[in-house]
């Protein structure tokens, strides 16, 4: 016969498990069910851009799928911290998606933020990547990275790069390359890649670094020419020159990236349930063709391998911001 504090024990057991076997019913059942409503995809930068543009697809093709209104919002302002905070603070029910850009993780080495990117948000899937490259004019005298440098360090405060922006990318790439080369470059930031672009193309600048997606045109056209690029293999778009990495040339390693995040606390299956679909999207021949078009690479990551990737090149830039001193002011 069973002891009265085994029986307690066992009851105590039974109910725990009937407790959590009636909680996890209805996460299931709304998971089930997902999607019942409109979704919102939040691209936290103004239409017209890469972003925007990706996100737009990846709407239309949402709505095709699950057949419930996908609609996509432009929250714009702060460098992406007005979208990606009303998106932290809103309900986590799978029916409020980021669209988000690398700047994402470099965001919070820069300036205090109202939300924290690794506590508030949840990476679903990544869906496209791009490298940056340091181009220069075609008619510049110089080939390689070693002959830019050289011709930099015989023409003291003659050379200036140009960035998309303070504490963007190219400017933190520009910056680390100007340490690691020990040159006298002079950083001029704008604000995008139209002005940048023109000015380099103009004379007014010696490089840029040009993400891939901003600078194709000019590049497939022969009016820029890549001296290296980041990510660790080379580019289909400037397949002979190499990587920083195989310069032995340390921090250049992450690509760019854009990618899908749900509040912190949406269901595990919900999270699943989309980040599948995202991933079965992006392999669509049509998608893939428009994502190259833009001079990106497809990607549709599980939401397991897209955090990897955030939280690397997250800890790497903030390493980077601090070690450089970039400043956005």
């Amino acid at each position: 016969m069973k002891s009265a504090p085994r029986r307690t024990l066992l009851a105590a057991c039974l109910a725990t498990l009937a407790a959590l076997t009636t909680l996890a019913a209805p996460l299931a059942a709304q998971a089930q069910a997902y999607p019942a409503k409109p979704i919102k995809i939040v691209v936290p930068y103004p239409p017209g851009g890469g972003t925007d543009i990706l996100g737009r697809l990846v709407a239309a093709k949402l709505q095709e799928a699950w057949s419930q209104p996908v609609t996509v919002e432009n929250k714009t302002g702060a460098s992406g911290v007005l979208g990606n905070d009303m998106v932290a603070k809103s309900a986590p029910d799978g029916y409020t998606v980021l669209l988000a850009i690398t700047a994402i993780v470099q965001s919070p080495a820069l300036m205090k933020l109202p939300y924290d990117p690794y506590k508030d948000l949840l990476p679903v899937s990544q869906l496209a990547t791009s490298s940056s490259m340091l181009a220069v004019r075609a008619d510049m005298p110089v080939n390689t990275v070693a002959e830019y440098v050289a011709l930099v360090k015989s023409q003291p405060g003659k050379h200036a790069y140009g960035s998309y922006g303070n504490g963007t990318s190219s400017h933190i790439q520009g910056e680390n390359f100007k340490h690691l080369t020990k040159t006298d470059l002079a950083h001029v930031p704008y604000k995008g890649s139209a002005p940048m672009l023109n000015d380099l193309l103009g004379g007014q600048l010696s490089s840029a670094f040009v993400d891939a997606s901003s600078g194709r045109s000019f590049i497939v056209s022969g009016k820029l020419k890549v001296l290296a690029s980041t990510g660790t293999e080379r580019q289909d778009l400037a397949p002979k020159a190499p990587t920083f990495h195989e310069l032995n040339m340390p921090g250049f390693e992450p690509r760019g990236w854009f990618g899908f995040f749900l509040p912190a606390g949406t269901p595990a299956a919900v999270v699943a349930k989309l980040s599948g679909e995202l991933q079965r999207i992006t392999k669509q021949p049509d998608v893939v063709k428009r994502i190259d078009d833009l001079g990106l690479d497809p990607v549709g990551s599980t939401p397991e391998a897209f955090g990897a990737v955030v939280k690397k090149d997250g800890a790497l830039y903030a390493k980077l911001i601090k070690d450089l001193n970039i400043r956005v002011d």
